[in-house]
């Protein structure tokens, strides 16, 4: 949060909008402007996206307020300064009510699954448990068990944004498929596309394989569902996306 002291013939709108924010975040951040005045000399605090302040019932936890309003528990323990019990929780993005309507998203899902139906889940998304006295970690995607080289197909039309090796992702490929959203191939052995193509559904875009460093031992596609947040990427459960087997 970033403090501001209003300056003569400053409005809640006009600070608003030099921050590129919404009137109604910064009334929620700073309740003092509830009755919608202000008066120069005031302190208010900015924060750095849209968003409001919410109460968090008794003995919700983050991943709780994580399945409420589509974010991943993780990013909202880190924005809220890594409180383990909070009591009130500032939420980025929320749409706001006295707010026109954005335009219809026509999206149903993904058109396929990217490895040949039906598809062993190896490691599920969200949450994982480890070993006794090991931490829990975030898992982004879903794991799907396959033979090396077995054929990854992209999961609906779109273009391939990036084909590099990254990290623990290991041979990845993105594809974008617009309106905010893509999927990631990670763990191939070798690719099937380049930069800038654009593909259909089906068409093949590399080949399962076991590059980066994966969660689990038998060979697998690491599939992930990404939507753009407020705060980035968000990782979504790909299963809500992709058509039943």
């Amino acid at each position: 949060m970033t403090p501001h002291v209003v300056k003569a013939g400053e409005t809640i709108d006009s600070i608003a909008q030099k921050y590129q924010l919404v009137a109604e975040t910064l009334i929620s951040v700073n309740s003092q402007l509830s009755s919608g005045s202000i008066t120069p000399g005031q302190t208010i605090l900015i924060p750095p996206f849209n968003g409001r302040f919410v109460t968090v019932p008794a003995g919700a936890t983050w991943r709780d307020l994580a399945a409420a309003y589509g974010l991943r528990a993780d990013i909202l323990f880190e924005i809220n300064g890594c409180t383990e019990k909070p009591g009130r929780a500032f939420i980025p993005g929320i749409s706001w009510g006295n707010r026109p309507s954005p335009a219809v998203d026509n999206y149903t899902g993904l058109a396929q699954w990217p490895i040949q139906s039906p598809a062993q889940i190896g490691l599920d998304y969200g949450w994982q448990n480890q070993g006794a006295g090991e931490d829990a970690f975030f898992h982004s995607g879903v794991d799907l068990l396959a033979p090396l080289d077995t054929p990854v197909m992209a999961a609906a039309a779109g273009e391939v944004i990036l084909v590099s090796q990254e990290g623990a992702y290991g041979f990845l490929v993105v594809i974008d498929h617009g309106n905010g959203r893509q999927t990631r191939y990670a763990h191939l052995s070798r690719f099937a596309v380049g930069p800038g193509e654009k593909v259909p559904a089906g068409k093949v875009i590399g080949y399962v394989g076991s590059t980066g460093r994966p969660d689990i031992a038998p060979s697998h596609l690491h599939f992930e569902v990404r939507v753009q947040s407020p705060v980035g990427w968000a990782a979504q459960d790909p299963k809500l996306h992709l058509p039943r087997q």
